[in-house]
C-alpha cells in the first residue's frame, strides 16, 4: 500500500495565488475590509442604537473624545460612573479611547436603557467609520441588540407574573 499524500510544506507552496486558497490562508497580505466605510458629507458616521424602550441616534467623528448626550456632556447626563463606563466600552475594546467625538440624542426608557442604547449606537457607528474594527467589537457582543424588555402585565395578576395576595378568610 503506497502513501500518495504530500508534506504540509509541499501543500503550502501549491497554487498559493488562487483566490480559493487566499481565502483560507489569509493571502499573505493585509486582509481587505469586508464592508465599505459609511461616512456622510460632514465626515461623520451615523448609527442607531436600541435597548429596552430607549432609542439613541449617534453621530461619530474623529476628535478629542468628547461625548455629548442630548446637548449635555456625558458626565452631566449620565451622572453615575457605571453608566459612563457602559458608554465607553466599545472604545475600550477597539482601543480608540479619546479619539472620537460623539454626539447623540436619546429618547425613551430610563437612564440604564439609554446608556445601553448609546453603547449600541457607538458600536454600530464605530464599525461604519472603521470597518476593520467590526471583528473585535462583534466578538465583545456590542453589535447585537439586547432583546430583553419588560414583560407586559396580564389581567388577573398584580404585575406580569405576581398574583394578588391570597386571603384565607
Amino acid at each position: 500500500m503506497t502513501d500518495n499524500r504530500q508534506s504540509l510544506a509541499d501543500l503550502a507552496g501549491m497554487d498559493a495565488d488562487t483566490p480559493a486558497n487566499t481565502a483560507h490562508t489569509g493571502g499573505g497580505g493585509p486582509p481587505a475590509p469586508l464592508r465599505e466605510q459609511e461616512i456622510d458629507a460632514q465626515g461623520r458616521a451615523y448609527a442607531t442604537g436600541k435597548r429596552k424602550n430607549a432609542i439613541a441616534r449617534v453621530w461619530l467623528k474623529p476628535g478629542s473624545g468628547k461625548i455629548t448626550v442630548n446637548g449635555r456632556d456625558q458626565t452631566v447626563y449620565f451622572a453615575r460612573p457605571s453608566l459612563r463606563l457602559v458608554i465607553n466600552q466599545p472604545f475600550d475594546v477597539a482601543e480608540r479611547r479619546d479619539q472620537y467625538d460623539v454626539v447623540c440624542t436619546v429618547v425613551g426608557g430610563g437612564l440604564s436603557g439609554q446608556a445601553g442604547a448609546v453603547k449600541h449606537g457607538i458600536a454600530q457607528a464605530l464599525t461604519k467609520y472603521e470597518p476593520i474594527l467590526r471583528t473585535p467589537v462583534k466578538q465583545a457582543g456590542f453589535l447585537t441588540r439586547d432583546p430583553r424588555v419588560v414583560e407586559r402585565k396580564k389581567y388577573g395578576k398584580a404585575k406580569a407574573r405576581r398574583s394578588f395576595q391570597f386571603s384565607k378568610r
